[in-house]
């Protein structure tokens, strides 16, 4: 066999490793792909129906303060009056839509980066399975999760979640431990204006509180009060209240 022949032989030996091994390559790179998925789709569901432990964020704060306060509650603890009342602080068409408002979304590119578009569906998402932040990332992966768990899980059970992880104050999550923190009650016993506070700090927990409230979130809690009673009346608590 000639040198030239020879060169060939090994150059197509060459390309035909590269050929297999990138066959390989691809192979497990889609298997890995599916297993990721399938991992996500059971957290998912499993999250349908067990208490949430705890969540990126919780824990970043517990390592942050030391300790934090939380207590996992049924819906059927937490006062209807602040269902109502953070739904109609944050998401007053949480009943209506997928997991994304297109009306809120739209407004809020209108209106510029300081007005939020987030639904409590992608709050609940944000909060429950990724970490706080503004990367692209994060929010591609919240776009992605958002209609699987809305297709999973009931509207209620979506709420229930978000009330039981959301922070009320500097290390204090959850409907239970806000109550108890702030007003020395129970969720079950809120009463409509203590759960409009509750409400209006939701925005901006870190500076904002309930039990000494400035008189923005004073006001605003009298807004999120009328809102929540107006969502009673005309129906748009359906999917949770009843």
């Amino acid at each position: 066999m000639s040198k030239l022949a020879k060169r060939t032989t090994r150059k197509k030996k060459k390309e035909s490793r590269a050929r297999r091994w990138a066959r390989v390559f691809r192979r497990w790179l889609f298997r890995g792909t599916l297993g990721v998925l399938a991992l996500g789709l059971v957290w998912i569901m499993a999250y349908g129906f067990v208490p949430v432990p705890t969540t990126p964020y919780i824990v970043s704060e517990r390592m942050r303060l030391g300790a934090i306060e939380r207590d996992w509650v049924p819906m059927e603890e937490i006062s209807v009056n602040l269902a109502r009342a953070v739904v109609a602080a944050e998401d007053a068409n949480f009943c209506l839509h997928w997991g994304f408002d297109m009306d809120a979304i739209r407004a809020a590119i209108a209106e510029g980066a300081d007005r939020g578009g987030s639904t409590i569906s992608q709050q609940t998402v944000k909060n429950a399975f990724l970490w706080h932040g503004r990367s692209w990332v994060r929010k591609a992966l919240e776009a992605a999760i958002t209609p699987v768990m809305e297709l999973i899980w009931p509207k209620r059970r979506v709420l229930e979640v978000y009330l039981n992880v959301a922070e009320f104050a500097p290390g204090v999550f959850g409907a239970e431990a806000a109550a108890q923190h702030h007003f020395g009650v129970s969720a079950a016993d809120l009463t409509l204006r203590q759960a409009s506070l509750l409400a209006a700090v939701l925005p901006n927990p870190q500076q904002r509180s309930a039990s000494a409230p400035s008189d923005y979130v004073s006001r605003r809690a009298r807004s999120i009060a009328d809102g929540a009673a107006t969502i009673g009346t005309d129906g748009r608590d359906n999917c949770f209240a009843n």
